[in-house]
């Protein structure tokens, strides 16, 4: 059985969260009683928090909560829905299970997540067990998708390299397949148990990982294969970065502690770049990773969930500590990190010729937003062809979307599918816009403080007439934007980032990594459109004159002076 945390790495008595989980037998709690209460579409807090590692939230449609509230009317309550994936990758059978669902039960609409899987938002709380279960039987789940667990496993998608980024995802899924909580309350809440489990698995230890109270706080693990850090690798609390050497994967430098959350005004939260402590075979890829998971599990802060995150616990106490309690309880020790190089996180859109004669074909979705506008049906458009392909789909950590393994039999009606539905690669956009990433915020993020899916775009479009002035319209720049210091769409890492602060009002930073291995510092707090364009604008006619050759944005506004360079986030609030 797994042992308990040790109170005594606390910084005072376990918050109401370990106390809901340790009273909620194994996630259990009372949503399958809640679920039958008809009085209202909401649920009680505890659930609420439970409801979160079967993988949904409980939100309210925030654009109607002041006119429900006058009208004396409960919010408008709705439950977004996630679904994990391992590395993103779905069959095109599993892809219109997602579509029908989306349209049958949520709001017509699919967004892919900046983690590489789906989620969907507007499902009422009669229609949740449908809709997990439909999930459920075609071959995928919610489970983990959300909570204090390890979440969904990112890998880069990108299928330009060779057989070592199959390699590699087939190490994500076995990751995210062996991390995977053993509790049976998902299959008794929502499959009425059909599926199938380990019989060995006795209610004594149904979690020998987590154990009863599992994670202080979410965990997240990516797989990076250079040169594309697509996943982001140091914002992640483990991540693996691919060595490769003569065509063979060698095995993974291993990267702690990343994570991008912070908190307005908390100069003790802040965002953290991972740390490389060493290299390890493929082979022991899931022991350092159940190690480490472990290490949390005991060390993680269990009071002040804010400060929960494996960063803090590997801040609090030092690299060197990590490295000697990993190499402890793994018996044996990590070697040398070894060399890689990172040149990108980018997508490449359009056509690329993969393995065995395989075509895939890369589209730009603006902000992972998958539905049918008026001029622009995109998602009628994949679900006629997801009807024809026989290849599979591949999420991206950037919110695009891989039409992948596209025989050469069949390349000529997914392509004449692409232009009948105009399907984009988004080459005709802005390099920036096509480098730009957006969180969903308003109107049912209950954290949003301002928004950002639905405004990214309209201020792209004032930003791209100051590069077209500034003859930068190629200029690959990497931008993003969240409603809040959460940083789902990971905007620490950015060369300019935008985090909410109130409607309408968005702290601006600069300086963040091309290759996302810097954090940003902040430039101008609290501003609004108007002066987020004048700020911006001088700066990037600045850049523009006085780069020097391929030098990058991030890099230019750090060595011209309008922020300081950020290597740690222990330095990102220092003046």
């Amino acid at each position: 059985m797994a042992k308990d945390y040790p109170l005594s790495t606390q910084d005072g008595p376990p918050s109401d969260v370990e106390r809901i989980k340790i009273e909620s037998n194994y996630l259990r709690g009372t949503i399958a009683e809640t679920l039958e209460d008809p009085i209202t579409a909401g649920i009680p807090d505890d659930d609420n928090r439970l409801m979160k590692f079967h993988g949904s939230y409980l939100q309210d449609d925030r654009d109607v909560r002041n006119e429900r509230q006058k009208q004396k009317l409960e919010p408008a309550y709705q439950f977004m829905v996630r679904v994990r994936a391992a590395g993103g990758v779905v069959s095109a059978d599993q892809w219109l299970v997602m579509d029908e669902i989306a349209n049958l039960y949520a709001n017509g609409s699919l967004k892919l997540t900046t983690r590489q899987s789906f989620q969907m938002h507007g499902v009422l709380k009669w229609n949740m067990k449908k809709t997990i279960k439909e999930i459920n039987q075609a071959l995928m789940e919610t489970l983990a998708a959300c909570g204090d667990v390890n979440r969904n496993v990112m890998c880069s998608p990108n299928p330009y390299a060779s057989e070592i980024h199959l390699e590699v995802y087939e190490w994500a899924q076995k990751l995210s397949q062996y991390l995977s909580p053993q509790t049976r309350a998902y299959h008794e809440i929502w499959l009425d148990d059909e599926k199938v489990v380990d019989s060995s698995i006795k209610e004594e230890d149904v979690e020998p990982i987590y154990g009863p109270t599992y994670l202080p706080r979410k965990f997240k693990i990516g797989l990076a294969v250079p040169p594309s850090n697509d996943v982001d690798v140091y914002s992640q609390d483990l991540g693996f970065i691919a060595i490769v050497e003569n065509h063979k994967l060698q095995g993974f430098n291993v990267s702690v502690g990343g994570g991008m959350g912070s908190t307005h005004g908390d100069k003790k939260t802040y965002p953290q770049i991972g740390r490389i402590i060493g290299f390890c075979q493929p082979e022991q890829i899931i022991d350092v990773a159940e190690k480490i998971v472990t290490i949390q599990r005991d060390f993680g802060n269990r009071s002040v969930r804010k400060n929960a995150r494996f960063k803090y616990t590997i801040d609090k106490r030092g690299i060197p500590w990590l490295i000697d309690e990993l190499h402890t309880r793994l018996g044996w020790e990590l070697q040398p990190a070894r060399f890689f190089q990172f040149d990108h996180n980018r997508d490449r859109y359009g056509w690329v010729k993969g393995l065995s004669n395989q075509w895939h074909f890369t589209l730009f979705i603006q902000n992972g937003r998958i539905k049918d506008w008026e001029q622009y049906p995109l998602m009628t458009g994949l679900r006629e062809i997801a009807k024809i392909h026989t290849g599979d789909f591949r999420l991206t950590p950037n919110q695009n979307l891989i039409i992948g393994n596209i025989s050469e039999t069949i390349k000529p009606q997914i392509e004449a599918l692409i232009q009948q539905y105009g399907l984009t690669d988004g080459k005709h956009h802005t390099a920036l816009r096509r480098n730009s990433m957006a969180c969903v915020a308003f109107p049912t993020c209950g954290l949003a403080m301002a928004e950002s899916e639905r405004y990214l775009p309209a201020l792209l479009d004032k930003i791209d007439v100051i590069l077209d002035e500034a003859g930068l319209r190629e200029e690959e720049i990497v931008i993003r934007m969240s409603g809040c210091p959460n940083g789902c769409s990971r905007p620490a890492l950015a060369e300019i980032g935008f985090i909410g602060k109130a409607p309408g009002k968005y702290n601006v930073y600069l300086g963040g990594g091309f290759t996302g291995d810097r954090l940003n510092k902040l430039y101008r707090e609290n501003i609004g459109e108007a002066e987020i364009l004048s700020e911006l604008k001088p700066i990037i006619h600045h850049y523009a004159k006085e780069r020097l050759e391929k030098e990058r944005f991030g890099d230019f506004v750090i060595r011209t002076g309008y922020v300081k360079e950020v290597h740690s986030g222990l330095d990102f609030h220092d003046e």
